[in-house]
């Protein structure tokens, strides 16, 4: 039995699992606990109720009495985590054998450049930059590809390898809390863009290119992958919470009446006060958004082309909200598209047929993702 935890920038959730040969996970446990959300985001206030979050949630997964796991995973969101792809070039006038050891002198060199980049977000926080993922997604030898590359003879190399970092003070925070409820520390930590990225490339094999949406709640993540390479990603501090946050300041009401006069107006269930309000405010936050999406498509791209696919993933609420959003006609015909957008969601419907579910339990997106990536991959 799996022991998984998810911790994102509006929630966190935490699961029981047990992996299968066939490849199809069986949930047996799941709960999730809202971040407490502040009317003005403060970065110290949002890390303790992030922790303090994720202690209710391994409590509960603790206490659920369903037996001792014997793994720990745990996925990480924006702005948990930091990657990259990044390409390994090397070339020799001789021939040159590639070895293992070659292959993690260069792998080192690239993660020591990546953390040097990154010194400045952490060090404000404390704390070393660990890498906690590494993925070697695709090795070229001479200009071929080269699925065993190790020993292989060759002048020219090139390497194509995701790196994930945290800071040392958070991945410690999270060891913690496991090894209070559980008495364990070793936890494997991943990135959600690779769990999302590896999951749709394995379930929709005929998707060779395609874009990976996160709407979080602090964070959009927008990933772009091409020719089954994830290739680059970028995000933008818009998700969720910030019209939760501008809806509250203009009408000056709670954040929980903000946040259900937003479902309310979604639903199409808001008084014609409240729309009269609500109308012009929520269009101006949607265009903010897209506008803010836009702009990070076009960083993106470095002139390659927009791949027409897109997979979201986005609290199930919100999924149509969001989905309208990206579909407006102002966006299908931007000039970077390959075509006009198709959107899929990862959600609970879509990942049927790849879950188990336990009887009379919550069906969450989140963790089904996730439970199905460690199911297939971290076996």
């Amino acid at each position: 039995m799996v022991a998984l935890f998810d911790i994102g920038s509006s929630s966190v959730g935490g699961a029981l699992f047990y992996l299968r040969k066939s490849k199809i996970p069986k949930i047996i446990f799941s709960w999730r606990e809202p971040i407490t959300l502040e009317k003005q985001f403060n970065f110290d206030k949002f890390l303790s109720s992030t922790i303090q979050a994720f202690d209710n949630v391994a409590g509960k997964v603790c206490q659920a009495g369903l037996g001792a796991p014997k793994k720990f995973f745990c996925i990480l969101s924006s702005p948990w985590y930091a990657s990259q792809t990044r390409a390994i070039r090397l070339e020799k006038n001789t021939t040159f054998v590639f070895t293992a050891k070659m292959a993690d002198s260069l792998i080192e060199r690239e993660i020591g450049l990546f953390k040097d980049e990154h010194f400045d977000k952490y060090e404000n926080v404390g704390g070393k930059i660990l890498p906690i993922e590494l993925k070697n997604m695709k090795t070229v030898l001479n200009g071929y590809n080269t699925p065993n590359p190790i020993n292989q003879k060759a002048t020219e190399l090139e390497m194509t390898i995701f790196i994930s970092i945290c800071g040392e003070q958070f991945l410690k925070k999270v060891q913690a809390v496991v090894a209070q409820h559980f008495h364990r520390e070793d936890i494997k930590f991943s990135s959600f863009a690779m769990v999302s990225f590896a999951v749709a490339r394995d379930l929709f094999a005929e998707q060779e290119n395609f874009l990976l949406i996160d709407i979080g709640g602090e964070v959009t993540d927008i990933s772009m992958v091409k020719e089954n390479i994830l290739r680059n990603s970028i995000s933008f501090p818009l998700g969720l919470n910030f019209m939760t946050r501008e809806v509250a300041n203009i009408l000056d009401c709670p954040l929980h009446e903000a946040r259900s006069l937003i479902s309310l107006y979604k639903d199409g269930h808001a008084s014609e006060l409240a729309l009269k309000k609500l109308e012009p405010l929520i269009s101006k936050l949607k265009t903010e958004w897209l506008t803010q999406f836009q702009n990070s498509l076009a960083n993106l791209s470095h002139d390659l082309s927009i791949p027409a696919t897109i997979f979201v993933t986005v609290d199930k609420d919100l999924a149509d909200f969001f989905g309208e959003i990206i579909k407006t006609e102002q966006f299908s015909q931007y000039t970077l598209a390959e075509s006009k957008f198709k959107i899929a969601f990862l959600g609970t419907e879509e990942l049927h047929d790849y879950v188990i579910f336990g009887e009379d339990m919550a069906r969450d997106s989140f963790l089904t993702l996730e439970s199905i990536y460690i199911n297939r991959f971290l076996r």
